[in-house]
């Protein structure tokens, strides 16, 4: 029992993680009905700005806790100036073009934004410093730091609040009109380029928080770490209904908790021979199952009308 508790808390940790990327992906195709498959490398980016702005703050006598928000902050807008740039460059001349192009382009700036962070901060692993007190706490038998714990609340305020925007406030409607129908959206005065920039700089947003999160969970980061990342949340947004809110938000958790549970107990299961390190072929198994017997996802699939 102890054993399945502590699975569960680590699949909820990591499916809060999922979700919030998962947001950033299911955002934009429900307005474009773009895969943005570099959205991966903006968390990896903004993990690594985080970094890089701690290392600055960490020489001076500001407090631990003003040092990790000003990295927030500073991680946060070069996500969101980065999310701008790549829908005003990469996807903004392409909107009308055949969806193999965008899709080719997505893969090609996920490349692109890789190598830069390589060449920018190098291929070996960076420690990420703990600056907050790390106490673990007992539930049952099971363990969660404090860590763990402010990830999760951190993950469902920014998903309220994000539920909030879409459907209380003016910027939530134009976005739900641009994804319902654009044109008919242009013709009520919608600004249709800057509700979609607007759209990439939000999910861009979230990517830095999942990025800071990851990096101060595992204590690592690395200019590779966003790859399997963005995929397992893009399985994350399909499972749930890519397109969908909610369907994104209980994606990524059933796919966290699947992840933990299937790395728990494939081991026992199969006499030793799959173990927790065979814990990534999990999101893609369900990936395949979904897009086999309910390629809709959970809660159904929401795209835009092709202008």
């Amino acid at each position: 029992m102890e054993i399945l508790l502590q699975q569960i808390i680590n699949g909820l940790v990591q499916g809060s993680v999922y979700a919030l990327v998962a947001l950033g992906y299911t955002m934009v195709y429900g307005i474009l009905g773009l895969i943005n498959f570099a959205h991966g490398e903006v968390v990896m980016v903004g993990a690594m700005v985080a970094l890089a702005v701690i290392k600055v703050l960490l020489a001076t006598a500001l407090s631990p806790v003003l040092v990790l928000l000003l990295s927030l902050l500073a991680a946060v807008g070069v996500c969101m100036a980065l999310g701008y740039g790549i829908e005003r460059v990469a996807y903004r001349p392409l909107r009308h073009a055949p969806r193999l192009a965008p899709l080719i382009t997505a893969i090609g700036v996920s490349i692109v934004l890789q190598t830069l962070a390589m060449i920018i901060w190098g291929r070996e692993y960076h420690a990420f410093p703990q600056l907050l007190p790390n106490a673990s706490h007992s539930i049952g038998g099971a363990v969660i730091n404090e860590v763990q714990i402010a990830i999760v609340l951190v993950a469902v305020l920014m998903m309220a609040g994000l539920l909030l925007l879409v459907h209380r406030t003016r910027l939530g409607r134009a976005m739900r009109a641009v994804a319902e129908n654009p044109s008919a959206a242009a013709l009520m005065g919608v600004n249709i380029n800057g509700v979609i920039s607007t759209t990439f700089m939000l999910g861009s947003a979230l990517a830095a928080v999942a990025g800071l999160m990851v990096s101060a969970n595992y204590g690592i980061v690395h200019y590779y770490m966003g790859f399997m990342l963005g995929l397992k949340a893009f399985t994350a947004a399909v499972l749930g209904g890519i397109g969908n809110l909610r369907g994104a938000m209980l994606g990524g958790v059933m796919l966290g908790l699947i992840e933990s549970l299937g790395a728990g107990y494939s081991g026992a299961l199969t006499g030793g021979m799959f173990g927790s390190n065979y814990q990534d072929v999990f999101a893609f198994i369900v990936l395949i199952a979904v897009l086999i017997f309910r390629p809709s996802g959970l809660l159904g699939e929401r795209v835009a009308e092709r202008a």
